[in-house]
């Protein structure tokens, strides 16, 4: 590979990362032809860019973005090496367990998930706990609203009462 086709490799996926900062990185090596079209169209399905890469021009890449979590990804930089981009946390660790379970592959290595390294396969079901941006603005939402929601509960409650009540008495005489 030329040096040329190296430096556009590294600049597309510094873009990339811009763009979608969490990351998780795979091994992909062994799945055939069939297996690795269907990972794809799973990954296209769920807005998840897929991309394989070499270990040296990702480590540059990683080297030029600067982020010191970054650095704790550089071990897990050996063999096949998958990239997958994305802007719901939690959607590749998802797809990478349950196509694992069928197929033995994709191998979670490492992610950098909302400026956090995660490492090691441990590290998956931990990830597939995060909750999104939006998951978690709609929990705050919720939070906020139980209040206002209550006494607006018990406001319509005491109305409801007090008609009751009004209409018991004038029932009564």
């Amino acid at each position: 590979m030329k040096k040329e086709q190296k430096g556009q490799i590294i600049e597309s996926l510094a873009a990339q990362l811009k763009t979608t900062p969490d990351f998780y990185v795979v091994n992909i090596e062994g799945l055939d032809a069939g297996k690795t079209s269907l990972l794809r169209r799973e990954c296209f399905a769920q807005n998840i860019k897929l991309v394989v890469v070499k270990n040296t021009l990702l480590k540059r890449t990683l080297e030029m973005a600067g982020i010191e979590e970054m650095k704790l990804l550089f071990p897990v930089l050996e063999g096949s090496t998958a990239v997958m981009f994305t802007e719901n946390v939690n959607a590749p660790a998802r797809l990478i367990k349950s196509f694992g379970q069928e197929n033995k592959k994709p191998v979670f290595k490492g992610a950098l998930v909302q400026e956090c390294a995660y490492v090691g396969e441990d590290q998956l079901d931990n990830l597939i706990n995060i909750k999104s941006r939006e998951e978690l603005i709609g929990d705050i939402a919720g939070l906020i609203l139980s209040p206002a929601q209550r006494l607006v509960l018990a406001v319509k409650a005491a109305g409801s009462n007090m008609a009751g009540i009004v209409k018991t008495l004038a029932e009564r005489e």
